[in-house]
């Protein structure tokens, strides 16, 4: 990185990290972080928000429904919107426009989805191969946005197992110029089985300077303290455990504060959430009239059901309703009969 380069980065201080602050960031997930659901975990304690992954050619070809990714709520802040493709040119040209469109505190760059329409397109985690057009991308993004927002990365440790390589890569991320990197500790091949390596992610951790923020197998305040003790990330991010359980930010922090796990939720409180984000979706009219958005929500109200008395049954239930009053029916019947606990059917 040059030495104008390194000055405008130590400008651009995160300072969601500083005075000793340990933030617990909501991680991007296509198809879930979107709007309403960032609000939710906002409200419930996220301290740093990223949005689903936006497509830098959609923004370039002014696609509307890649340009509805980008949108952000101002009590949302601090929020980043994270970029993935491979041409650092219009990376960076796709950078400015969201910048100009409405301002964000940070822009991410995508090295780690391993979704294969993603990776297809030469962008995500397939860049871990391939740390020249890597450097072009970070740092073509850096350079177009300048001295305006931080940028950031989200990473793997590798490709596979045999080029674990997240310590090279984020040395060279470092310097292009990026304000703070995301790992998360599996490799592309791994997917999201098997268990995340943080004696990677918290190597990494080591060999920089800038923030690193691990990611993987955060499920509880436990295993928050865990990685905060035992590793030098500066702060977690965490992503699947908040699809079924978005009180995990809140219960985190509590633990932070108190080393005591906090009382579970309960089911009523559970379902009253589900009903609100389905109730929260049906108002922002992004995805379409009710029954388009509660058929769209499918899959997300069946992730709620983790854990539930019954839940076997819900998801069946769930995956085919198309109305508000049909997910509070089954609220109602799961909070209040006996057919939903059957123990053999718990999951």
């Amino acid at each position: 990185m040059d030495v104008s380069r390194r000055s405008i980065v130590a400008c651009l201080v995160l300072a969601w990290f500083t005075d000793g602050r340990f933030p617990l960031y909501l991680a991007p997930m296509a198809g879930v972080t979107d709007l309403v659901f960032r609000q939710i975990c906002k409200e419930l304690g996220a301290d740093v928000m990223v949005t689903e992954f936006v497509s830098a050619e959609g923004i370039m070809q002014a696609d509307d429904r890649t340009r509805k990714y980008t949108e952000f709520t101002e009590a949302q802040r601090p929020v980043g919107v994270q970029l993935f493709g491979a041409d650092g040119g219009r990376m960076g040209e796709a950078a400015k426009k969201i910048i100009d469109w409405k301002r964000p505190d940070f822009i991410d760059i995508n090295f780690g989805c391993p979704v294969n329409k993603v990776v297809a397109r030469n962008g995500g985690s397939s860049l871990l191969r391939d740390c020249g057009i890597l450097t072009d991308v970070a740092t073509a993004v850096a350079r177009a946005v300048g001295d305006q927002v931080p940028v950031t990365a989200k990473m793997r440790i590798g490709w596979d197992e045999k080029s674990v390589n997240a310590v090279e890569v984020a040395k060279i991320l470092e310097d292009c110029g990026m304000a703070a990197i995301a790992v998360h500790g599996r490799t592309r091949s791994q997917g999201y089985g098997g268990e995340a390596d943080w004696e990677v992610i918290d190597a990494v951790a080591r060999a920089i300077s800038i923030p690193v923020i691990g990611n993987g197998d955060i499920t509880c305040g436990a295993d928050v303290m865990r990685r905060k003790r035992e590793t030098a990330v500066a702060g977690v991010m965490i992503g699947r455990a908040a699809m079924h359980n978005p009180w995990v930010f809140r219960e985190a922090k509590h633990f932070l504060q108190t080393g005591v796990e906090t009382p579970g939720i309960d089911l009523e409180e559970r379902w009253k959430l589900v009903i609100r984000h389905c109730h929260l979706a049906v108002a922002s009219g992004r995805g379409g009239n009710e029954k388009q958005t509660l058929t769209g929500m499918r899959s997300r109200l069946m992730a709620y059901c983790k854990g539930f008395p019954g839940a076997k049954c819900l998801r069946l239930k769930l995956c085919h309703v198309s109305s508000i009053s049909e997910v509070e029916e089954l609220a109602e019947f799961s909070i209040h009969s006996a057919d939903f606990t059957t123990p053999s059917e718990n999951e």
